[in-house]
């Protein structure tokens, strides 16, 4: 397939206008802009840590969900001399690097639908205030630490942190942003969601939850996993043919006890 066909595509599906409101740069990150795509490797992020193994599979094509640029190109290779370095480098090879970040975050299908699908939520839809957000209910009620267990268990999370506002609220309705989206929970909270799951949670967050009555499961950034295996039936939806390698090298952080 022509690579300007499928980014159309998937352009289609996951607007880059969902990301500018964000503030966010997606689309064409670095490499050469190739004619035609067959191989296709998925990355949560690209780095130093993981390009040599990408680049390893001959990738006509590496989708990331994470910008390695953040910002102008202009802007970031004023401050940033390592990463101006590591593009340039790209720029010599046979590869074309894109990024799908908080378009994919909001859009249907993408990461929070991912996620609410791994928790097997019922009656999924966007928070009315906050449309990235996923909201639904659990498979049955949960006393407050069943479902922190649960959903911890269901994400493939190696921790979890419960502020737990109301120990005794059954669990009914949980909504979810993955990644860094802590913020957002009093928008979960005033649409009556019995917990808000997010990850990246600052003290003073888990302080006003506490102090609001409410239930927060923070999760590590990497349930962003969910990229991977989304983005691979999206993919191979749109073409069968396509050869899809996903590399699960994020990490989450050591728990030291």
């Amino acid at each position: 397939m022509k690579t300007r066909t499928l980014l159309t595509k998937l352009g289609r599906l996951y607007p880059k206008r969902i990301a500018l409101k964000h503030n966010d740069y997606v689309g064409y990150m670095a490499g050469q802009k190739v004619e035609e795509v067959k191989r296709i490797v998925l990355l949560l992020d690209l780095d130093e840590i993981v390009v040599e193994e990408a680049l390893s599979h001959k990738p006509d094509l590496i989708l990331t969900h994470h910008p390695f640029i953040r910002g102008t190109r202009a802007k970031v290779f004023a401050r940033d001399e390592k990463k101006k370095a590591f593009a340039l480098w790209l720029d010599t090879l046979p590869v074309t690097v894109y990024s799908m970040h908080t378009n994919f975050d909001e859009a249907p299908n993408g990461m929070n639908d991912a996620l609410a699908e791994k928790l097997e939520l019922s009656a999924v839809k966007p928070l009315a205030s906050e449309p990235m957000a996923r909201g639904g209910y659990l498979p049955y009620p949960m006393t407050v630490e069943e479902a922190a267990n649960y959903i911890v268990d269901k994400l493939e999370a190696t921790y979890g942190l419960l502020v737990a506002g109301d120990k005794e609220r059954e669990i009914k309705r949980v909504a979810i942003i993955g990644g860094g989206g802590s913020r957002d929970w009093p928008a979960a909270m005033a649409e009556g969601y019995d917990m808000y799951i997010s990850g990246d949670a600052p003290h003073y967050v888990r302080r006003d939850v506490m102090n609001a009555g409410y239930n927060y499961l923070d999760v590590p950034h990497e349930i962003e996993n969910a990229f991977l295996w989304k983005m691979k039936e999206v993919l191979l939806t749109i073409d069968p043919s396509f050869e899809v390698i996903a590399i699960k090298h994020e990490k989450p952080p050591v728990v030291i006890k």
